[in-house]
């Protein structure tokens, strides 16, 4: 029997987040989780998902263990079920808020505090270098520093787009479409 629009592109969407996921440093399967929650809206046990996504227990368990601790889905239980079912929010502003800022806090802010101890280093060592490597020293400080202000700037309009809810940024995002509309159409 062949499956209808619903199921096929379903899964079909499911399968794409898992990819994406993928190429984001995070499992497929955590991906395809995270999808499949999201877009049924319904909880979901580990052996609903087990089913739905043919994966085995561990890797089921596993990964729904890192979307409660990511804060994209929550445990809740069912009146006169001991099973425990999980749920994710289905505000998509809200699921890309809690992604941004967790993705900040593993990737982003390590780098922070590379960055910050290089320079620091770097500084406690200058006086004592000669001065070809002073000058190769002070060029990639000025790296480091242009990226640490680049990341910061990032940071600062990524709260403020945080900041601003969902409502303000379609606001925000139809104004920017009509203005890159309206370059486009005058070619400057």
């Amino acid at each position: 029997m062949a499956e209808d629009a619903l199921t096929r592109t379903r899964n079909l969407f499911i399968r794409r987040w898992g990819e994406m996921g993928a190429t984001w440093g995070i499992s497929r399967t955590m991906a395809e989780i995270h999808a499949l929650l999201f877009l049924t809206g319904e909880p979901f046990c580990t052996d609903d998902i087990m089913e739905q996504l043919q994966v085995s227990r561990g890797n089921a368990s596993m990964n729904l263990r890192h979307l409660v601790n990511w804060g994209l889905i929550r445990r809740t239980h069912l009146r006169g079920d001991r099973k425990e079912y999980f749920i994710s929010d289905l505000d998509a502003w809200q699921m890309f808020e809690t992604i941004t800022r967790e993705r900040r806090r593993r990737e982003v802010e390590p780098i922070i505090e590379t960055i910050d101890r290089c320079r620091k280093d770097l500084a406690t060592e200058m006086d004592g270098l000669d001065a070809d490597k002073q000058t190769e020293a002070k060029r990639y400080d000025e790296k480091l520093e242009d990226m640490i202000e680049f990341i910061h700037a990032v940071n600062a309009l990524l709260d403020t787009v945080l900041s601003s809810g969902g409502g303000k940024i379609r606001k925000l995002t139809g104004a920017l479409m009509r203005f890159a509309a309206g370059v486009r159409q005058t070619g400057s």
